[in-house]
């Protein structure tokens, strides 16, 4: 029986027919697919073609499924599974996957075509708005796992779509204020250009026909302006009143309603004043901070939702026989015994029962570097598994794991209103008290003395004149010129009251690592032994580092040659052959346990030391540590030139941060501190009367942000930081917190020169509203001019300043004997 044709790249059988082949050593080689074709032709036009001279085995398929994904996505075949997912009517099934890596219409295009050729799939439709693809196949004749394993070979992740509740409602709700705060916006441009006409300052001319033709073209657009987009404001007048209380929805709704009812019954009696504009003006600004607030909520939810995300979907279970049996999250239960792979996210609290690994908790912890585990040790659900497998028995699962705390934490940090919002909240109050109290009265005094019709034109004038369009836009109208402009510089400002409170702040907490860092190991110095080079050292490192993908690694850099059989052994350290020598880097009891030299103690200094060495003994030190950034002292140093307390937090371990902190002229640095402690410290500053600002990058450090006064998240930080923190530090100047805090000073300045104006034309117009000496006309007219000028003097924040940081990176490493 004649033996099939093997391919000469993964050696599966190659099909009868097949065109596929490259020319590989001189000849001329047979191909199994167009995949292997295409990494051999790579691989030969690289100038790598010995490639296939010295491997020891056949490669991987480049168009096959590792055995560990098959498994996850057989998974997904599971009735159970599916009933979250999938919709069923007999044998069809229905199913919306989100799918990750599309970046043209051609994706969706290709994704289509190949799907609907499988058998038993009638129906393949991407959405390229949201990335969603909605997939329709027959269970008897494909199953949902051919499906995604299909997609995953064309180089495309899917994952079964599954909206959180919480986050679609929040979705759900801003799209509809959204098409609300268009219509006011819409119809606010149309009623003001008709109102005007009807002014005798812009039209001496007007007909009294045209004249009422405006007047009911108005009433006509401004009505589902007041009965759609408004209905909030209504509503929410409506449920306060019922609960016996006062909010700024019962002085809008009064002041909306009540305009736009004389505005009807100037419409109709064809006398008086319109005054269908200002509804729209008002509609129109209260309904554009609504929905900012609203998005804002939005990223709330989302950030937690996402934080939950790191846990993985499923796990694999070893039962008493030692058998694999891989299954839902839902099912992993407290006392299982699972196994986690390399690259695979642990998936609850544990113990360690077999094998030797590092874990990275850098998700959790914040800091960058793995830390080595070997059996006894805990391990927490959320962190990655980096090097060898584990197998870990659980002791907690669900809300009782570490990851599920940090989330409390966060809801709980989330929900705590500061003082100045509580205090907001009961000056309000008090403030429209005094407003329709005032209201009330000189409104009855009216109508004893002159009438009804005079009284009500009075009291409208003054419900128009206290409506808080100056004095709201005194504030945010700064705020966001000056956002914008720091913007420019660097600093992207997430929440309205940044600028205002750090005019506040005198307590500084700034995370280490990936802030007053780079977040990333650099090699410092080399110190070799007496009778080695530094060169060659160096060129052995690199050698045996780039046959690793420990994060370590990378610090080493680039090598044009490779060690042979390298070999890991996890926590300890590489073993390989350069250049013909058997050498070892790591731990000094790894290292020099290869040529039986006495181990050498580590040096006294602080940074990462990796011995290398050979069969003839040790060979060079190299230290390797988390570079300060050029700008962290010029940062430091300014923020203590303006009074600010600076306190260095971070998870380290304490020699670390304070030798940081030391060279940065920090006093106060806090190692070892755990997210519950972080966030015990800012809330015991907050207790004591500080008005602290956090600067971190880690998902740790989100809780904080979250509590903080004010918080500022660096560029590199993870999504879920920079989602919860007040601004985020786009580029990695740390100078333009320094230029945000200059500008902070100048904001508040304009703010309070608006509110000073604001506040003197409304106490200078109520007396004259009320004495009937200002008309509801010429109330919005003031209105609006202060408005104007607020406006006008918040643009002058459109310049900042910006002094740039001068600075240069040391040396990466200088070398010194041993």
């Amino acid at each position: 029986m004649l033996q099939p044709t093997r391919c000469y790249h993964c050696g599966e059988p190659v099909p009868t027919g097949a065109p596929w082949t490259c020319d590989i050593l001189g000849q001329t080689r047979p191909m199994c697919c167009p995949g292997c074709q295409a990494v051999a032709e790579s691989i030969v036009a690289g100038g790598l073609e010995s490639y296939y001279r010295h491997r020891t085995e056949n490669s991987a398929n480049p168009e096959a499924l590792p055995a560990v994904l098959q498994d996850e996505l057989e998974m997904l075949d599971r009735s159970d599974v599916q009933q979250r997912y999938v919709s069923a009517s007999g044998d069809q099934r229905e199913i919306q996957l989100l799918i990750e890596g599309i970046s043209c219409a051609a994706c969706g295009w290709l994704i289509e075509q190949r799907l609907t050729k499988l058998s038993g799939v009638s129906h393949a439709s991407l959405n390229l708005g949201n990335h969603r693809l909605s997939v329709t196949w027959d269970a008897s004749q494909t199953r949902l796992s051919a499906v995604m394993a299909e997609l995953k070979r064309i180089g495309y992740g899917a994952h079964p779509y599954e909206a959180d509740k919480a986050s679609a409602q929040i979705a759900r709700e801003n799209r509809q204020y959204l098409r609300r705060l268009g219509l006011a916006g819409l119809m606010f441009m149309q009623v003001m250009m008709a109102t005007m006409g009807l002014y005798e300052e812009f039209n001496q001319d007007l007909t009294p026909e045209m004249a009422t033709l405006l007047r009911w073209a108005s009433l006509l657009m401004t009505t589902p302006v007041v009965f759609y987009s408004c209905t909030p404001f209504f509503k929410g007048a409506w449920r306060d009143l019922r609960t016996r209380r006062l909010t700024m929805d019962v002085s809008v709704s009064l002041a909306i309603g009540g305009a736009y009812l004389a505005g009807i019954w100037a419409t109709v009696t064809d006398q008086g004043e319109v005054y269908f504009d200002s509804v729209t003006m008002f509609a129109f600004f209260l309904l554009a901070g609504r929905y900012l607030e609203r998005r804002a909520r939005q990223r709330t939810v989302e950030s937690t939702a996402r934080l939950v995300n790191l846990l993985p979907p499923s796990a694999v279970r070893l039962d008493a026989d030692g058998q694999r049996q891989r299954i839902m999250l839902e099912e992993v239960r407290t006392g299982d015994v699972l196994e986690v792979r390399p690259g695979e996210s642990v998936p609850a609290d544990g113990v360690i029962t077999e094998g030797v690994s590092s874990i990275d908790e850098s998700a959790l912890s914040g800091e960058y570097l793995p830390l080595a585990k070997v059996a006894g040790d805990r391990v927490v659900a959320g962190t990655l598994n980096v090097e060898g497998p584990l197998r870990i028995r659980v002791d907690a699962i669900g809300d009782a794991t570490r990851l599920s705390a940090i989330v409390r934490l966060l809801e709980r940090a989330q929900s705590d209103k500061p003082r100045l919002g509580r205090l907001a909240d009961q000056v309000a109050q008090y403030f429209l008290v005094c407003v329709l109290s005032a209201a009330i009265i000189v409104g009855a005094a009216w109508w004893w003395y002159a009438g009804g019709q005079t009284a009500f034109w009075i009291v409208l004038a003054m419900l128009v004149a206290t409506c808080p369009c100056a004095l709201s836009l005194a504030t945010p109208t700064a705020l966001t010129t000056a956002t914008g402009s720091l913007h420019k510089l660097g600093l992207l400002v997430t929440r309205g009251h940044v600028l205002e409170g750090l005019t506040k702040v005198d307590s500084v907490i700034v995370d280490k690592t990936g802030t007053l860092t780079e977040g990333r190991m650099t090699l410092e110095r080399i110190q070799p032994f007496d009778g080695h080079d530094a060169d060659q050292a160096l060129i052995w490192a690199r050698m045996l580092e780039a046959r690793s993908e420990h994060p370590v690694a990378r610090a080493f850099g680039r090598s044009i040659e490779l060690a042979d059989t390298v070999q890991a052994y996890p926590g300890q350290g590489l073993e390989g052959q350069c250049h013909g020598n058997t050498l070892r880097i790591g731990k000094p009891d790894f290292v020099c346990a290869l040529s039986g030299h006495p181990v050498v103690d580590y040096p006294q200094e602080s940074g990462q030391w990796l011995l290398l060495g050979g069969t003839g003994g040790p060979i060079a030190w190299f230290v390797l540590n988390d570079r300060l950034r050029a700008d962290a002292r010029q940062l430091i140093d300014g923020l203590k030139s303006r009074g600010l307390k600076v306190t260095l937090l971070s998870g380290d371990h304490s020699s670390v941060v304070a030798s940081v902190a030391a060279k940065l002229g920090i006093e106060e640095a806090i190692g070892n501190a755990s997210p519950d402690d972080k966030l015990a410290i800012v809330q015991q500053r907050q207790a004591e009367g500080a008005t602290v600002l956090m600067l971190g990058d880690g998902v740790n450090d989100v809780p904080v942000l979250a509590s903080a006064d004010i918080s500022v998240a660096m560029g590199g930080a993870s999504d879920l930081a920079k989602t919860n923190a007040d601004a985020v530090l786009l580029s990695g100047h740390l100078q333009v917190l320094l230029d945000a805090l200059d500008g902070a000073r100048r904001t508040r300045r304009v703010m309070v020169q608006n509110l000073f104006w604001a506040s003197a034309y409304n106490a200078a117009i109520l007396p004259l509203a009320a004495l009937g000496l200002v008309t509801p006309a010429w109330a919005a007219i003031g209105m609006s001019a202060s408005s104007l000028l607020v406006v006008l003097n918040a643009l002058r924040l459109v310049r900042v300043a910006r002094k740039r940081p001068v600075a240069t990176h040391p040396s990466p490493f200088v070398e010194e004997p041993a």
